[in-house]
């Protein structure tokens, strides 16, 4: 951040519907919200849970705890009341603060804990909870490779939620890994919709743009009329997005009187959830732009593989690992996969009061298991074909969830499906959960007939359920827990 203070102070570094700071701004700005958050009782080491959307006033926090050598603990204010009780004593946080907003979630939880109203200039409205004399600080640490700057709380797939340690090296490792990759560079103007409660948001929509010389432009909820707006009106570069934000990008775009146009969109980047190829070649063809993919996941700050800006594919590799971060492959299934094994400055420091469970992932040599499957292709470029805690066997036969969604979502009434398998007696079927474009309806003998085309038939759900919405995390991310808690809770 600090070459972009000096060489352009006028340019907007962080800007949402309210305000907007500048790169001379920020060091003021950063510094008057360190010493308001001082006041409270925040030291190093302290651990600062932030109830929020996406903003600058966020924003400014993380960054002002940061200089304290405090963890940013940031919180969806849409997570319910229980989910938040459990990070904030988890954490063993020093306090709370929940942003007020347009939306009312993260007010109303401040509220209901008893917290004040305060206005700090560059930050907006916010509740602070009062603090809590018994929290114990942890050490601050020398090197910013040993020194934890958030930490967020995950589920992942499976799972009790665990509070992954990231440090300064971890987050500014992604930041240099975008610029070297030119998936962003100095006077972009990025789209940040992806929640900065969520790892990728944190990565590629605050640290990575600020320590390049981009501009953010936040916005705390997708809404695809909103983004419409913005690329014309903001003139956005650069695209972060789930494969769910982009479907319905789409499936708006195809009601409009006339086709959205983006003229200064240079770079869209999917991650977060498999890509399918009709996603992919829809968004290609309507915007005349490649979308790339990537993977990674929370213990990799995110990112692990990418395709590469001046290779674009065709298909929907997640491409080779980025420069700097080893993969292997471990044991290998009977088809030719196995489970992803990385290495390298993008791994967490671990999980939080949790050193058991971070042995378990971290195993001899710094070798993280991701737990997901893959393939790689004698180029380098990697396939996910699903997590090994996922896998449906059928009769027998291992079927991957991710495959028969590809196929699911290739069918034109779909917006989206999620695949999850059902045990019964001797045997797991394959069922499916999809959501449905507007103004369409599923034609369940169509459907299995297309699907019979695609799919060896083990890999046919043995029911298609046809859902309003399917249930998704902030990050778009589709919570396949609750789809098999509905089927355990249907008998």
């Amino acid at each position: 951040m600090a070459p972009w203070v000096r060489s352009h102070p006028e340019r907007v570094a962080l800007m949402d519907a309210e305000r907007s700071l500048r790169y001379g701004e920020l060091d003021g700005a950063i510094a008057e919200t360190a010493r308001a958050l001082a006041g409270l009782g925040v030291r190093g080491g302290d651990r600062v849970v932030l109830v929020t959307e996406n903003s600058v006033g966020c924003a400014v926090l993380i960054l002002a705890l940061s200089s304290l050598d405090a963890w940013a603990v940031p919180v969806n204010a849409r997570l319910s009341s229980r989910e938040i009780d459990n990070i904030v004593g988890h954490a063993g946080a020093r306090i709370a603060l929940y942003l007020d907003s347009a939306y009312p979630e993260a007010r109303e939880h401040g509220l209901a804990r008893g917290a004040q109203a305060v206005e700090w200039p560059h930050v907006g409205r916010l509740l602070t909870g009062a603090p809590d004399p018994a929290a114990v600080a942890e050490p601050v640490q020398a090197e910013a490779r040993d020194q934890v700057a958030a930490l967020i709380y995950t589920t992942g797939t499976t799972g009790a939620a665990k509070g992954v340690m990231l440090t300064h090296a971890n987050l500014m490792f992604i930041g240099r890994s975008n610029r070297l990759q030119a998936r962003v560079q100095p006077g972009d103007r990025v789209y940040g919709v992806l929640p900065i409660s969520h790892v990728y948001g944190l990565s590629v929509l605050l640290v990575g743009p600020l320590s390049n010389g981009a501009t953010v432009f936040y916005e705390p909820r997708f809404r695809p009329e909103k983004l419409a707006h913005a690329l014309i009106e903001q003139e956005l570069t650069v695209l972060h997005g789930v494969p769910a934000m982009y479907a319905k990008l789409i499936e708006w775009n195809r009601t409009q009187p006339s086709p959205l146009k983006a003229p200064a969109l240079r770079m869209a980047q999917s991650g977060g959830a498999p890509l399918t190829a009709s996603l992919k070649a829809a968004f290609e063809a309507g915007f005349g732009l490649v979308l790339h993919n990537g993977y990674g996941m929370t213990e990799t700050s995110p990112t692990v593989c990418q395709t590469r800006v001046d290779a674009p594919r065709t298909d929907c590799s997640v491409g080779p690992a980025v420069p700097e971060v080893e993969i292997r492959l471990g044991e290998p299934q009977p088809d030719g996969s196995g489970e992803l094994l990385v290495r390298g400055p993008n791994v967490m420091k671990g999980y939080y009061h949790r050193p058991d469970l971070t042995a378990q992932v971290i195993g001899a040599g710094g070798w993280l298991h991701t737990g997901d499957l893959a393939r790689i292709d004698p180029d380098g470029a990697v396939s996910i074909v699903g997590r090994s805690k996922e896998i449906i066997i059928h009769s027998g036969f291992n079927v991957y969830p991710e495959e028969v969604e590809q196929s699911i979502n290739a069918y034109p009434a779909v917006l989206q499906s999620a695949v999850v398998g059902r045990a019964v007696e001797g045997n797991e079927e394959v069922i499916a959960f999809v959501e449905v474009r507007d103004g369409m309806e599923v034609d369940q003998a169509a459907l299995r007939a297309f699907l019979r085309e695609r799919l060896s038939p083990y890999k046919i759900p043995a029911e298609v359920r046809v859902v309003a919405h399917l249930p998704a995390a902030p990050s778009g991310k589709i919570l396949k827990a609750r789809l098999r808690e509905l089927l355990a809770g249907a008998g």
